[in-house]
């Protein structure tokens, strides 16, 4: 399968295009339950198993795989904001433009990321856990500092890293100054204020101020392969700037545990260094060495990343699974219920995909 749009356009950066195609991909397949599936009590021990454990939280303490897609969703977004940025000036549109309507999509991200929280709850519950609402918080300061220099953009983000690590060191409130603590933290009262509970899991909306980090980072390696620069020095960028920091991260880790649930600035830092090192490792393999092939499969799920990822969390997974279900009993029931779930699964991340495609056939593009 060939896409003459991407392979034609000299100024696309496809390297972005299939790290956030596979993002995405990774993140839908997550709502048909497949990655569930993998870690049942009749796998364990197996590699599906060993898989499965990766592609699920690390429960406080650690880093797996699957820490890091909101990380790299969060970088992807930063990486595109100055190509975007770029095109619209170029369009003859004024700062002032994009500026307002920076802000009204962050605000409309807001609103949608509280309202897949008030969906279940079936009632206004201020949450700001998921991708969404993080975005919002995000990619307005990250847009406010896209214009100043590396130095300061730099100094901004580990700004913010210092300031939540100080906060949950020196917060005075009893009960909730334990700063490494499953909900005895900062960020755990900080939703008992805002939200009046605390969320599932020991997630902690205030997490969107260390993780903006990591779209700022995404604008300054966006910027970087905007840049004449030679594709030698761009890597070299990305992998000093990755390695740092992945040292710094787990350097920190003895003092300030990685913990992803509440963002602390060891996971900041190691989860960046890895993003770093996953963006440079796609812009060689595709951009340099010009290997394509796939490029297109996750692109594709990439180009409508909001209406998929509403679609799938608001129940369209569900759906789907239950539409292939029946037929997958009836020809794999030989497999054993586990193998027919798992079957099931990977049909509706396919049928999901094929949504996407369907939507790209058709130039069809749901932004905001």
């Amino acid at each position: 399968m060939q896409n003459k749009e991407l392979t034609q356009s000299s100024s696309r950066l496809l390297s972005l295009d299939f790290f956030r195609g596979v993002t995405m991909f990774l993140l839908i397949v997550e709502f048909t339950h497949l990655y569930e599936h993998f870690v049942s009590p009749g796998l364990e021990g197996t590699w599906l198993y060993a898989i499965g454990t990766q592609l699920h939280h690390h429960p406080w303490h650690g880093l797996r795989f699957w820490d890091h897609i909101q990380p790299f969703f969060m970088f992807i977004v930063g990486v595109a904001m100055p190509l975007s940025y770029n095109k619209r000036i170029k369009r003859g549109e004024s700062h002032q433009t994009i500026f307002r309507h920076i802000a009204l999509r962050c605000l409309l991200l807001l609103v949608l990321g509280w309202w897949l929280y008030c969906i279940p709850e079936g009632r206004i519950v201020f949450y700001m856990q998921n991708v969404l609402a993080q975005l919002s918080v995000t990619i307005f300061i990250s847009f406010l500092i896209m214009q100043k220099k590396p130095a300061w953009q730099i100094l901004i983000s580990i700004g913010l890293i210092a300031l939540t690590e100080v906060v949950y060191r020196i917060f005075w409130v009893e009960g909730f100054n334990q700063p490494f603590t499953p909900d005895k933290n900062f960020g755990a009262w900080f939703d008992m204020l805002i939200a009046g509970k605390l969320s599932d899991g020991n997630w902690v909306s205030i997490n969107a101020i260390p993780t903006t980090a990591h779209t700022i980072w995404g604008v300054l390696a966006g910027k970087l392969l905007m840049s004449n620069k030679t594709d030698k020095y761009k890597l070299s960028v990305l992998f000093i700037a990755g390695a740092a920091g992945l040292i710094i991260g787990y350097g920190l880790n003895p003092v300030t545990p990685i913990i992803k649930r509440i963002a602390t600035s060891s996971f900041v830092f190691a989860s960046g260094g890895w993003t770093l090192i996953a963006l440079a490792v796609s812009y060689w393999i595709i951009d340099i060495l010009k290997f394509r092939k796939g490029v297109l499969f996750f692109a594709i799920v990439g180009m409508n990343p909001l209406f998929i990822y509403l679609f799938a969390h608001v129940g369209g997974a569900e759906l789907v699974s239950d539409i292939f279900k029946p037929m997958a009993y009836s020809l794999f029931g030989w497999t054993g219920d586990l193998g027919v779930e798992i079957i099931t699964s990977v049909l509706a991340s396919f049928l999901l995909w094929y949504i996407c495609y369907s939507l790209y056939k058709r130039k069809i593009f749901i932004k905001i």
